[in-house]
């Protein structure tokens, strides 16, 4: 004989109200910038477990595909992060040229201001130092984005991101010194970089904290072709 489960009505009632809680979360819609929604979410982590705020960032990372900008994906650890953060609900692009395009794509289709896009940084070619050119897209995210690790992607946007208090920003050069001399330069002038990726003659370079454009800082750094591309937060 089958014996049928008993109702549990206390973890029933507990799905309900998690059900419940989603459908108003997305009701409520995005925050409008990616500089409050990481403030917002760094407070919501303060002080819980490791197992709580990998779940909570699951939640979370989802909800925002569903209020957020259309997602599109390049490159297989891209593809990857975007899936763990944001569920399937994304578009794959067949190169990283065609995901930013579809940056800018992404903002029609979905009747908002604008896509997003997350590409891999390897691959060989410099994909992101074509942000010193067009200065409508920047970064706003970089994956996997513990202060401790090395991003493997980055969030590509149409907004300029603004400051959170823990921050990590992209500068790129096309200095052929070392990089130990240009993280040299950069120091002297007050900046502490680290080297992220070099492709095509052009070197890509983290700095800590939030570091403007026009920072003066930046005066007489190391290369002819330099800029700031954007800005991401650490967790």
């Amino acid at each position: 004989m089958l014996t049928e489960p008993p109702v549990d009505e206390t973890r029933d009632a507990l799905d309900r109200a998690l059900l419940v809680a989603a459908r108003a979360r997305i009701t409520a819609g995005a925050r409008g910038s990616v500089d409050a929604d990481a403030i917002a979410l760094r407070g919501h982590l303060a002080g819980i477990g490791a197992a709580e705020a990998l779940m909570l960032r699951a939640l979370l990372g989802r909800l925002d595909a569903a209020t957020g900008a259309l997602l599109t994906v390049w490159g297989g650890a891209a593809r990857t992060l975007a899936v763990d953060r944001y569920g399937l609900a994304v578009q794959v692009a067949a190169d990283a040229e065609a995901a930013l395009a579809a940056v800018f794509e992404g903002g029609h289709k979905r009747g908002r201001e604008g896509g997003r896009a997350l590409i891999d940084l390897g691959g060989g070619r410099p994909w992101w130092g074509q942000l010193l050119a067009r200065p409508g897209l920047r970064v706003t995210g970089a994956l996997p984005d513990d202060r401790h690790g090395q991003p493997l992607a980055l969030m590509i946007e149409s907004r300029t991101p603004g400051p959170t208090g823990e921050d990590r920003t992209f500068w790129v050069s096309d200095s052929p010194l070392a990089n130990d001399r240009i993280v040299t330069a950069l120091e002297a002038s007050g900046l502490a970089a680290s080297p992220l990726i070099a492709a095509g003659g052009l070197k890509l370079f983290m700095l800590a904290g939030y570091v403007q454009a026009d920072d003066p800082r930046l005066t007489g750094a190391p290369g002819s072709l330099t800029g700031i591309i954007g800005a991401a937060p650490v967790f």
